[in-house]
């Protein structure tokens, strides 16, 4: 246990699992979907439902789409800086049991066209994990540099990306692998020692035609 553990994050309050934590779920949010957020439909569950409101729970999680940070200022007056940025953000509230009780499904659209479906929930002290992107299980604490492939469950695709990486001396420190059946569509959750550079994640993509989607995550 670390010292932040103790003494929680540096926030704008007043709850490190119900502020800093909602603003970093809403930035990972945002960097999964890899461009300015133009739209989000958001549904909260739980605790995050009942007492979200006045903790601040929508406005950091508007934050964080926003690219803004746990201890920034901006989070008291987030939704009127996204309605002045033409950001359309809505929020719903769901008494389903999601098994945490910090829960938040985020519906992402990008100002480019993206779009992304994440759940994230928040661990306490400033601690997140997302654990769904588009159906798909993962597991996304985001204190990492992460490198997320989509792909064909084929051999070679896994060796592949390896590969890529050790030409660019970037060391692997844990990888996950969550499939939704033999042969089929895949999520690779790599951890890494240092970042991925865009450039890098596009040899990734490049190296093997059973790779569909590879996003490089640097929000530490």
């Amino acid at each position: 246990m670390g010292i932040f553990d103790i003494i929680g994050p540096v926030m704008v309050g007043p709850s490190s699992s119900h502020t800093a934590g909602a603003a970093r779920i809403g930035q990972t949010a945002r960097a999964i979907l890899g461009e300015p957020v133009k739209e989000a439909r958001i549904t909260l569950y739980g605790s995050f439902a009942k007492t979200g409101k006045g903790h601040g729970t929508d406005r950091a999680l508007a934050a964080g789409l926003m690219g803004y940070s746990p201890d920034s200022g901006t989070i008291r007056d987030a939704l009127n800086i996204a309605k002045e940025k033409g950001i359309d953000i809505s929020f719903y509230l769901s008494e389903e049991d999601m098994g945490h009780p910090n829960v938040a499904r985020i519906e992402a659209y990008g100002i480019h066209g993206a779009h992304v479906v994440v759940v994230g929930r928040s661990l306490g002290g400033g601690r997140i994990m997302v654990t769904n992107i588009d159906g798909y299980d993962v597991e996304i604490t985001g204190e990492e540099y992460t490198l997320l492939t989509r792909h064909y469950d084929k051999p070679g695709v896994v060796a592949k990306v390896c590969e890529e990486l050790a030409k660019e001396k970037i060391n692997i420190s844990t990888m996950r692998l969550f499939r939704k059946g033999k042969g089929s569509d895949a999520v690779m959750i790599i951890h890494t020692d240092q970042p991925v550079p865009p450039a890098v994640a596009e040899k990734v993509k490049n190296s093997n035609e059973n790779i569909t989607y590879v996003m490089a995550l640097d929000i530490i």
